[in-house]
């Protein structure tokens, strides 16, 4: 078989094979995460602009959260999946640096509430999504994200499969919608950088270019067989080589993605956590402020020099790539949460005066390790003299430091709850975890444009 089709077949097999406790609740506690993350991006921009204007407007019984109205599937997917994506909080699956939950679940969701789908087709829909997603990154990685934003690129097939299984696809079915996908997949880096809406609208395109390629797929459309490993194909137009399917395939039918999830627990990119994470424990073993620093230097992998070096960010969306300030806010305000990216917090001096003390270099022996590795040294100087170091192995939230389910709950509370009225706060929560059919009438409380 092609790597499509084998894809293909591992997504189809969750039609039908049997959802142990460990699969169910690594579903359900995505999605809790999924909520988590989108709630507080549906009263920010882009999501309040695009549900302002064309895109929150039309027929369909698909939920669009930010204003609660029923549009299109693929509408709702676009901006659920970009207010999921606002915030930086999705979740990462890190063996192949890509956030699979921002458009797999935003079209799961939609094509479910669309069709009426009971919640056991919703899980499976999603179980798969991730399934393919997950490891059409490794095939990919770390090559593609050199250029690409794996996340709307891939997170394009991921959503297609999620469509696909819903929509009652076949094995041959879910590769199709897969190969029509890998033709509608984008997202490059360039529109990462600097005061840019784009990224955050990368995921809400994956979502709704997957669901347009499981509609095709669904009414008979096909597309080529090596779509993915051609010499023209997908991995050889976005990556080096045709794919490291090897790697794609690792543990197929032994364990599947979604059990393997790292859940973020700073609100800030992924390359910087090691860093911080780092940072936290230095702090908690010397007692040291943020007034104490007199330098710090950073060594770390590829992307947290080539994405996180930002020595003066002006935005929210820049400070959250940033290493200098988001190490300097943890210092000053105790950690890298939404409050951190307000503007009171970007402009505070005392954050502001530390982040010339930061510097960042890339470490190749941490560059040879990644994606499988995310780490970090942190060379810390205070201004008595005094100087420590740390070796940051893994980050908190990983699935070798998984947290526990009472702080994703607590994550959960703290950034859904200014934003939802507390009864649909605590019912959302009761039946996403017992899995229960999920509701439709939730939407922000104070959307703003």
């Amino acid at each position: 078989m092609t790597p499509l089709e084998k894809l293909a077949e591992l997504a189809a097999g969750w039609q039908t094979s049997p959802l142990n406790d460990e699969v169910l609740g690594a579903v359900r506690h995505a999605t809790l995460d999924w909520f988590a993350t989108t709630l507080p991006g549906t009263v920010r921009p882009p999501a309040t602009l695009l549900a302002a204007g064309l895109l929150g407007a039309g027929a369909g019984n698909a939920v669009c959260y930010v204003t609660g109205a029923r549009v299109s599937a693929r509408a709702a997917a676009f901006i659920n999946a970009t207010a999921s994506h606002t915030v930086e909080f999705d979740d990462i699956f890190r063996d192949g640096g890509y956030h699979p939950g921002s458009p797999t679940i935003a079209a799961a969701l939609a094509v479910a509430q669309e069709i009426g789908a009971t919640r056991e087709e919703f899980d499976r829909a999603v179980i798969a999504g991730y399934e393919v997603g997950c490891r059409l990154a490794m095939a990919l990685q770390p090559s593609h994200y050199e250029k690409w934003h794996i996340t709307g690129t891939v997170g394009t097939m991921g959503a297609a499969v999620a469509g696909a299984m819903l929509l009652n696809c076949d094995s041959a079915g879910i590769a199709n919608a897969i190969a029509i996908a890998s033709s509608f997949a984008g997202g490059h880096q360039q529109n990462m950088q600097g005061q840019s809406m784009v990224k955050a609208m990368h995921p809400g395109h994956a979502a709704d270019a997957g669901l347009l390629a499981a509609y095709a797929a669904a009414a008979g459309a096909t597309g080529a067989p090596d779509s993915l490993d051609g010499a023209k194909g997908y991995a050889a137009a976005t990556s080096i080589g045709t794919g490291n399917w090897e790697a794609a395939f690792e543990g197929a039918g032994d364990w599947t993605p979604i059990t393997r999830m790292t859940v973020k627990i700073h609100g800030c990119c992924g390359h910087i956590f090691a860093a911080l994470d780092a940072l936290d424990s230095l702090q908690k073993q010397h007692g040291f402020g943020a007034g104490d620093i007199a330098s710090i230097h950073v060594e770390g992998y590829g992307p947290t020099k080539d994405i996180c070096d930002r020595p003066d960010p002006q935005i929210a969306q820049e400070a959250r790539f940033s290493l200098q300030y988001c190490l300097a806010a943890q210092l000053v305000l105790g950690q890298v949460r939404l409050a951190a990216f307000e503007p009171d917090a970007l402009a505070n001096p005392e954050i502001r005066a530390i982040m010339p003390c930061i510097t960042v270099e890339r470490a190749e022996d941490l560059a040879a390790e990644y994606p499988r590795r995310r780490m970090a040294r942190l060379h810390l100087t205070l201004t008595d003299g005094r100087s420590f170091s740390q070796f940051q192995p893994t980050r908190r939230g990983d699935p070798e430091q998984p947290i526990r389910l009472d702080e994703l709950v607590a994550k959960y509370v703290e950034l859904a709850g200014p934003v939802l009225p507390p009864g649909d706060l605590d019912h959302l929560r009761d039946v996403i975890l017992q899995g229960e059919t999920l509701p439709m009438n939730l939407h922000a409380k104070t959307a703003v444009a």
